[in-house]
């Protein structure tokens, strides 16, 4: 029986899919998307998605945790966190209505914000799956194209992100 490398990819009956973090002479260390941590023995029943080949003395915690992490971000919908503008932690979102005799409904703004990065990670997953379908070239360009529309018309919310490398970006006037 051949070892896998770390930073193999598998998909075990129990943990599903996960990457190999670390080899012992008994187990594998895999840290799986859904379950976390697990060590396997070597002989468990799994599957094979990609098999790393490699000494495992020669590959940093860094280089470990680098690969896993690219590769959650190319095969989950796993996000990264993204923190909300300090101004607005614990605030809350009033939505006030126009007639007087409504009531005005409040929502914690974190609520909101959670749901709006989610939006905005969805979008990115499913350009991820645009640029890899067998769509032609200008089904994939037409597809974008709409996404960036998509994204220019969130960009209202880039205001709560405290990071402007997490706004959305739409289509740039020339």
């Amino acid at each position: 029986m051949k070892l896998l490398g770390i930073g193999s990819r598998i998909n075990h009956s129990e943990y599903g899919k996960g990457v190999v973090t670390n080899v012992t002479t008994q187990h594998y260390w895999v840290t799986f998307i859904e379950n976390g941590l697990e060590t396997i023995d070597l002989d468990s029943d799994f599957e094979v998605i990609e098999a790393a080949d490699g000494d495992v003395d020669t590959v940093s915690f860094f280089d470990v945790e680098s690969s896993l992490v690219n590769i959650l971000k190319k095969w989950s919908d796993t996000s990264e966190v993204v923190p909300i503008a300090d101004k607005y932690k614990g605030g809350k979102l009033i939505l006030k209505p126009g007639d007087e005799s409504l009531k005005s409904y409040e929502l914690p703004i974190d609520t909101f914000f959670h749901k709006i990065t989610m939006v905005r990670d969805r979008l990115r997953v499913m350009e991820q799956r645009i640029n890899s379908s067998d769509l032609d070239e200008q089904g994939k360009i037409d597809l974008q194209q709409y996404i960036t529309r998509i994204y220019g018309s969130l960009t209202s919310f880039n205001v709560l992100f405290k990071s402007k490398s997490h706004n959305f970006v739409g289509q740039r006037s020339k």
